[in-house]
């Protein structure tokens, strides 16, 4: 059934359900019944409701689901936007955690000219997309004339081993953040970094930050809060530990040692260091 094709594209809670361009083929073709928004008043009536946007998201073997699944719903309120889930062939890819994820463009039908190219992290998956030939080439080739470049968490490595972060401040997570500067980059601790049109993402987490200020970038301020408000994004976690200033210093040094090696290999991979 197409409702259940369909992504959850909201707004404000002001508006009917809309298609989302996450659809099989034979559901994007169906007329899409128009849809009017309600007297908001005139701030309102500034918002740029719908848009055109061209969104390619990289999948691949062991990526870390989160990284795509939270800035992938920051995308999907985007009314009009085409989301274009992208890998080698449209076989399902399976994440890190097992879960499965099925494209729906190739590296060859994916849109040439892209309002955004982005990437999801992980870790050893991630270092192998960094090191495929044919992804480092759809990456640099997209990523020449897309309107914006983009990461979350790791997927920065994925951005710098196509060249296309060289001179430019980007973050990661903060395993990996130092390794940016063996490409060329600009190692930058923030939760969302933004250098000219090169926008990136700090850890897993971070793409719901990363997600928003997007929305806020292709529209406004004001759908971006609608959106925010929609997804009840208000986070409280249970504990402090979210990041290197604020997590115990027990926590710091089992989870440092802990990605050691992944560490390592990102260095090694930037050419910073050997294995």
């Amino acid at each position: 059934m197409i409702d259940n094709d369909r992504r959850n594209l909201l707004l404000c809670a002001l508006l009917a359900p809309l298609a989302s361009n996450v659809l099989p083929a034979s559901a994007a073709d169906t007329p899409m019944p128009e849809h009017r928004m309600p007297d908001m008043g005139p701030e309102m009536d500034k918002v740029q409701w719908m848009g055109n946007e061209e969104i390619a998201m990289l999948v691949y073997p062991g990526m870390t689901v989160m990284d795509l699944v939270g800035p992938h719903c920051m995308f999907g309120s985007l009314m009009g936007a085409k989301i274009h889930i992208v890998a080698k062939s449209l076989d399902p890819v399976t994440s890190d955690a097992g879960l499965t994820v099925v494209p729906n463009a190739t590296f060859d039908t994916c849109p040439r000219d892209l309002t955004v190219l982005f990437t999801p992290g992980g870790t050893d998956g991630t270092l192998a997309a960094a090191s495929d030939s044919a992804t480092l080439t759809f990456m640099a080739d997209r990523g020449a004339r897309a309107k914006y470049v983009t990461s979350v968490c790791s997927g920065s490595l994925i951005l710098g081993a196509a060249g296309l972060l060289k001179g430019y401040k980007a973050t990661s997570h903060w395993s990996c953040r130092a390794a940016l500067a063996g490409f060329g980059a600009i190692p930058t601790e923030a939760r969302v970094v933004r250098d000219r049109n090169r926008v990136t993402g700090a850890g897993v987490t971070a793409g719901l930050d990363f997600g928003l200020a997007m929305v806020a970038e292709l529209r406004d301020r004001i759908y971006a809060e609608c959106t925010q408000l929609m997804s009840e994004y208000d986070p409280h976690p249970p504990f402090d530990a979210g990041s290197m200033k604020t997590a115990p210093p027990l926590v710091k040094s089992a989870m440092i040692e802990l990605v050691a090696d992944f560490s390592k290999k990102a260095e090694a991979l930037a050419g910073m260091t050997k294995i």
